[in-house]
């Protein structure tokens, strides 16, 4: 899932992306409105995490100008005000959900999962693919029923490939859903991680298809 953070109080914004990436979860973080808009213009995100009161370009404005340019991003907003009025008023803007400041970060990550489902098609609970058995909520990967640890970048990329249901992904995809913005778009490491993937896996379970990308047959 790629999820971009729009806050201005830049140490929450920091917790926030860090604790999101603990999740496995590719993360981009802005401070302001407008470098939110020019972020949204680019790159395609599962969740935005959006501030309400942001400087250069407020945060309605910057929920208002997303759902009008009918991108599939979901809109978490967050406010310190804890009137129903304020929250009506963000949700009528288009804002799928809505989180009082504070909060219980576990909370926070609840909620953006729940639209992270929201903003693509279902997939099973439990994803299941030639012996192999990946559970996004408990994070755990299995192969013939035998425990396979891996790394967050790992677990990213393999969950992609399953949920492609044995369609080809290619790199750039796979760059787009487990990486974040600064990752050097010539970079090798979806090939570094494949080859990874490959070793813990065991056996040619993940097969290349030449010109197009990656897959499980």
């Amino acid at each position: 899932m790629r999820v971009l953070v729009v806050e201005d109080e830049e140490m929450l914004a920091g917790a926030i992306a860090e604790g999101l990436r603990d999740q496995g979860m590719a993360v981009d973080v802005v401070h302001d409105g407008a470098a939110a808009l020019e972020r949204l213009a680019v790159h395609a995100y599962d969740v935005v995490v959006l501030d309400r009161d942001l400087p250069s370009v407020h945060g309605d404005e910057v929920c208002r100008r997303t759902v009008a340019a009918g991108g599939e991003s979901r809109i978490l907003m967050l406010t310190v005000s804890t009137t129903v009025t304020e929250r009506v008023e963000g949700l009528g803007l288009g804002a799928d959900d809505y989180l009082v400041k504070p909060f219980a970060f576990a909370e926070l990550v609840a909620r953006i999962r729940a639209l992270g489902r929201r903003s693509r098609p279902a997939a099973p609970p439990v994803l299941e693919r030639a012996g192999i058995r990946l559970d996004p909520h408990l994070r755990q990967t299995f192969r013939d029923e035998k425990y396979i640890p891996l790394s967050r970048k790992e677990f990213a990329v393999l969950q992609e490939l399953l949920r492609a249901d044995g369609a080809p992904v290619s790199a750039k995809e796979l760059l787009e859903r487990a990486w974040d913005e600064h990752v050097n778009p010539f970079t090798t490491v979806v090939r570094v991680t494949m080859r990874s993937l490959r070793r813990k896996l065991g056996a040619p379970v993940i097969e290349t298809v030449t010109g197009v990308g990656y897959r499980i047959p």
